[in-house]
């Protein structure tokens, strides 16, 4: 078992505890979902090589169900097939644009105002392309679990800029591509989404 996996065996065991918290009235089960949680949190901080105190003070305590985090990103394509990517100030390697799901605002709505944020274009939504467990795709490994919503956009005006908190944005060919922040995007998504972008049939992929 490598990393990735032991990291989502860990991912779920610590959800289990905190349902357990979210529902148990019983003081004792109280106690034993409190001790699975926080040898979640020693297993995490020992699969990630991270301090302890880290892995704690990174998650919020939680008092509903847990779920996954949401990211949502803009596939966006040029009348020259080039993909619209935007280059990150955290690792200095590029994405197509996209965030955290912002809470009262629709996920068509979040597209459109990352790539703007990031790009400087204006764009609408044309459909959506996929929608990714992140943990089934090689990404590096992170506490959260994650799905991610890609949606094909076409840019409707703007300048193309990097945002405030972006390096650089521009176009890139396919298969000339700059190199990615795998954190938020990998190639084989980005040869999986032009494909499902091109293709005439409206096909989704998910999972």
């Amino acid at each position: 078992m490598d990393a990735l996996e032991q990291l989502n065996l860990i991912k779920r065991i610590k959800a289990l505890a905190e349902i357990g918290l979210v529902y148990t009235e019983n003081g004792y089960d109280i106690e034993r979902y409190e001790e699975l949680k926080e040898i979640s949190h020693k297993l995490m901080a020992t699969v990630a090589n991270t301090p302890l105190s880290t892995i704690d003070e990174f998650f919020i305590p939680v008092k509903d169900y847990p779920t996954p985090k949401v990211d949502v990103r803009g596939f966006v394509l040029n009348d020259n097939d080039e993909i619209l990517m935007a280059k990150e100030s955290v690792d200095g390697k590029w994405t197509i644009p996209g965030g955290w799901a912002d809470i009262g605002s629709s996920p068509s709505e979040i597209a459109v105002k990352e790539i703007e944020e990031e790009t400087g274009l204006k764009a609408e939504v044309v459909r959506i392309l996929a929608v990714y467990d992140k943990q089934a795709h090689p990404h590096p490994p992170e506490p959260y679990y994650i799905y991610k919503l890609i949606f094909l956009c076409s840019a409707t005006g703007g300048e193309l800029r990097p945002g405030f908190d972006m390096l650089d944005a521009n176009y890139f060919d396919l298969d000339h591509l700059p190199e990615l922040s795998q954190d938020r995007i990998l190639l084989s998504q980005l040869k999986q989404l032009f494909h499902l972008a091109k293709s005439p049939n409206s096909e989704v992929y998910f999972d």
